[in-house]
């Protein structure tokens, strides 16, 4: 088995990574600078869509970040941090396993883009205002739904992973207005984690954008 990573710090690539080190799993961690289609030469002819994370195992390429912690439990599982059909929280998980991406992480990336991407001339601070409050009331639906101290099953799963990583980000790009109090505590809780402190120190110090 050889697993490769390629990754930027704090970027949608630690859901994978923080996953590999709570497996357990040998990879190799490609470390790059933010964004790497446009500052790492010849990233496109590993990942044609130029975006992190780029995981390939065995030689298969995978490219989204909320289906490669799940990928990963489930092909070398079986693991409690996956939540099997037969089991009661399945279909929160799954749910949660999705949301944090498609639901919480993509109004993050608008405003992102918005207020430090672009260059000067090009930002757009009502938009980004406008991502930030959408983000914000999605994440305080997301905390509504969730049941207890983990988004499904009881226990901490890959579905945390995905959730976790998209109030880490908000934290980290300017959105902590719109973080609950409960939600910071939850990621608090998350970041208690060996594994997920392992990812941080095999990333380095730096952010997503250095």
């Amino acid at each position: 088995m050889e697993i490769t990573l390629y990754h930027c710090r704090d970027a949608r690539s630690f859901r994978a990574l923080w996953a590999l080190e709570e497996l357990g799993l040998p990879y190799r961690l490609e470390l790059m600078p933010f964004p790497p289609r446009a500052r790492v030469e010849g990233y496109r002819d590993i990942n044609p869509l130029g975006t992190v994370p780029a995981m390939v195992v065995d030689g298969e390429l995978l490219t989204e970040s909320s289906a490669i912690p799940h990928y990963l439990a489930t092909r070398f599982g079986p693991s409690d941090l996956a939540v099997a059909p037969d089991e009661p929280g399945y279909g929160a998980y799954l749910n949660f396993l999705f949301m944090g991406e498609a639901t919480l992480t993509f109004p993050q990336t608008i405003h992102l883009r918005y207020t430090r991407l672009e260059p000067p001339e090009r930002r757009l601070a009502q938009a980004a205002e406008d991502y930030a409050q959408w983000f914000g009331s999605r994440l305080r639906n997301a905390e509504a739904l969730m049941q207890g101290e983990h988004v499904a099953a009881g226990r901490f799963t890959m579905a945390d992973i995905s959730v976790g990583y998209a109030v880490m980000l908000a934290l980290s790009i300017g959105l902590e207005d719109q973080v609950t109090p409960g939600m910071a505590a939850y990621l608090d809780r998350l970041s208690q984690r060996a594994a997920f402190q392992r990812a941080k120190t095999a990333q380095g110090p730096g952010g997503v954008l250095g």
